[in-house]
């Protein structure tokens, strides 16, 4: 017997008929079953749909392929999120072509209170890189949830930065969730679905093209409140989301770079067009927004009356080890930013002070008490 997943599953996959003329369905039935439970002459009536998009409907019986990725869904713990559900992100949902069924793996909440895209080239330079993981790092204490494509370059300096300063982050795929391209965020990919996840529109058959980007690209524009493009050049997927970004009545904002530079073109072609504000700093950011720091969150019991006594390079450190069950030295360097020199010599404090362990692998424990 089919559920009603089977024939949301199977609006999407009727030939000719998209997401608009799905929602517009939708509106007058009610539900995907009644959909394909209604008569020829009552789908041709409805403005937009005709004969034959209404015969497509008809004479759909592709239900093996439905069934299967139901199937595939439930194996996998992918939940399939309807336009018509709850949890449907809102912000999605006011967008005239959102999709009518997402796929989504992960714990992360789909409606959070503020939500950031950040976007940019796949070829980034060593400076713009580095203003994404600054911004990012900046906007930690605000609660933000970082959207991005998951691509090469600015996507995935994106989403680990948000790992790293304890943000969750969604990754928009231009594919379906059997696979991950690229192959190589496979790691990043696992541990973003922790405290956000993978998000698409494209069932586990679909191939994997060209065409898939920009639909991609409209998802994270979609999602957020506003879209951050770090480095751009004149053209190129990140100039497509800020595009569709002003079409849907979002913020679109920009970080100039210097005049000249091709990775820096397309930025400063959007501020000149007045597609996008020009932001210099994450303060910027969050004036724009009017974003305020979000409510602190409990962090384990570091002895509180000697942490308000550290040093402050003691205290960068207590503070990251907090967030994990142990830390490699080199990423407390990197993510403290704390010279090597200084920094075995802080640890060294620590471990005396009884507040930090050294385990193997030059790596380190905080001690709770």
């Amino acid at each position: 017997m089919r559920e009603e997943l089977h024939y949301r599953i199977a609006l999407t996959f009727l030939p000719l008929v998209g997401d608009v003329a799905a929602k517009k369905l939708l509106e007058v039935f009610g539900s995907a079953s009644a959909i394909f439970q209604a008569r020829r002459r009552e789908l041709e009536s409805i403005p937009g749909i005709g004969e034959v998009k209404a015969a497509a409907i008809k004479n759909f019986r592709d239900f093996y392929r439905v069934e299967a990725e139901a199937r595939f869904l439930q194996r996998h713990h992918i939940r399939p999120v309807f336009y018509t559900d709850d949890d449907y992100p809102k912000r999605l949902q006011h967008c005239y072509d959102s999709p009518v069924l997402l796929y989504y793996k992960g714990k992360g909440d789909l409606q959070p209170e503020k939500v950031l895209g950040i976007v940019g080239t796949r070829r980034p330079t060593v400076y713009g890189s580095g203003l994404c993981r600054d911004f990012v790092k900046a906007l930690a204490p605000h609660g933000i949830t970082i959207v991005s494509g998951m691509a090469y370059g600015i996507d995935i300096t994106a989403h680990q930065a948000a790992l790293e300063h304890g943000l969750p982050t969604i990754g928009v795929l231009a594919h379906g969730l059997n696979r991950l391209y690229p192959a190589s965020h496979a790691r990043i990919a696992g541990q973003m679905l922790e405290t956000g996840g993978l998000l698409s529109d494209f069932s586990s058959g679909a191939e994997l093209n060209r065409q898939n980007f920009p639909r991609r690209n409209r998802i994270v524009a979609g999602l957020c409140d506003a879209i951050l493009v770090v480095e751009s050049g004149s053209s190129g997927g990140s100039l497509i989301t800020a595009d569709i970004a002003c079409g849907y009545n979002r913020d679109v904002l920009a970080i100039p770079g210097r005049i000249g530079d091709e990775s820096s073109a397309g930025c400063l072609d959007l501020v000149k067009q007045n597609k996008a504000a020009l932001v210099t700093s994450p303060e910027d950011v969050l004036r724009m927004l009017d974003w305020r720091p979000a409510a602190p969150t409990p962090r384990p019991a570091v002895q509180s009356s000697l942490f308000l006594s550290l040093k402050p390079k003691q205290q960068d450190i207590l503070h990251i080890l907090s967030g994990h069950s142990q830390v490699n030295i080199d990423e407390l360097q990197y993510q403290s930013g704390i010279p090597r020199s200084s920094m075995t010599e802080e640890l060294m404090q620590l471990e005396m002070l009884g507040l930090v362990r050294s385990m193997p692998g030059h790596t380190y424990q905080l001690i709770s008490t």
